[in-house]
């Protein structure tokens, strides 16, 4: 236990039969069970897990997945198990070893305390990321990162895709984990979804740990565009939830408004551009002076209305915002 909290950390593992033990073994002693979820492997993962369980049975429990469901449907499979079996807040760490289980403490700590109901790993703090995270990765995680902070609504949260995570019981009550994404996507789908359930989410500063053995199975130029699809998407369910059917903000006006204008500006700067400049010919007629004014105001008024909708978001939102010290130990 830790401050009198029961503690479970869910381990998603998918052929993590080298990792997977130095996760269980390292983990600290406050934790009280571990909660590893094998996600169809086609190694010696189980095998692994039950030989390290039969010293511990009180604390390691192993849930088998038939067939292959993703991480997230994995880490839903765990917070199942800790939300029906008392624990009061459970933490991720993946079965690949990046997470560091010094830094534990510090990521269930805010929880604990309930100053938050959601905490989450941000490498970004330490200053090495650059250096430590693959640059592919780091810019990949960039620019989901802030995607995710339009989609979610939490505007103060980066680090999109860290997996480090930490969530109390009552937000576990309060989520649909059925329908959850069930892939890479997990963390962006499962911060939008705890923002239209009102719940504070804190950044916690980690190390970002690589090469020490691990073979990750995450394709960034695969999954940047299908994530930022979902996230395109969990953008539009956000606004219907949050802001129309639980209740009424004027910000949809603004991104309606938006969304109208800014491609009729962009379309008519285009036909202006290729219609009448040098650089593609004279095709047609002599513009208007006025032509020019009309396309000017849509795309202005349609950033600013796009301003002003993010603008009244992140105010609508300033109650769910949980600040940290971004030093580490």
């Amino acid at each position: 236990m830790y401050q009198n909290k029961h503690i479970a950390v869910v381990v998603p593992a998918h052929n993590e039969e080298k990792m997977i033990g130095r996760v269980i073994t390292t983990m600290p002693d406050f934790v009280d069970k571990i909660v590893v979820v094998n996600d169809a492997s086609g190694d010696r993962t189980s095998e692994v897990v039950r030989r390290l369980a039969a010293g511990q049975p009180d604390r390691v429990v192993l849930i088998e997945h038939p067939t292959n469901r993703g991480v997230g449907g994995a880490i839903s499979t765990g917070y199942k198990w800790a939300r029906d079996n008392g624990m009061d807040v459970a933490a991720v760490m993946a079965g690949d070893g990046q997470m560091n289980p010094h830094e534990l403490e510090r990521v269930i700590k805010p929880v604990v305390e309930e100053r938050a109901k959601y905490a989450k790993g941000n490498r970004l703090f330490t200053g090495q990321a650059w250096v430590k995270i693959p640059k592919r990765r780091y810019l990949g995680n960039a620019v989901l990162s802030l995607l995710t902070k339009i989609a979610s609504g939490y505007w103060h949260v980066a680090d999109s895709q860290c997996g480090y995570t930490a969530i109390s019981r009552r937000a576990l009550r309060m989520l649909d984990l059925d329908r959850i994404y069930r892939t890479y996507g997990m963390p962006n789908d499962l911060l939008v979804r705890l923002n239209v359930c009102e719940m504070r989410v804190i950044d916690v500063p980690v190390e970002p740990l690589y090469n020490i053995g691990e073979k990750s199975g995450l394709k960034i130029h695969r999954v940047v565009f299908s994530i930022s699809w979902l996230l395109f998407k969990l953008f539009f369910w956000r606004m219907k939830e949050k802001y129309i059917i639980r209740d009424f903000h004027p910000l949809v006006f603004f991104y309606i408004l938006a969304m109208m204008l800014l491609p009729l500006g962009i379309l008519n700067g285009l036909s202006i551009l290729y219609f009448n400049t040098p650089l593609f010919g004279y095709h047609g007629p002599r513009l208007e002076v006025g032509y020019i004014i009309l396309c000017s105001l849509l795309c202005i008024t349609g950033m600013q209305s796009l301003m002003f909708g993010m603008w009244f978001d992140m105010d609508y939102n300033r109650s769910l915002y949980v600040f940290n010290q971004p030093e580490l130990d």
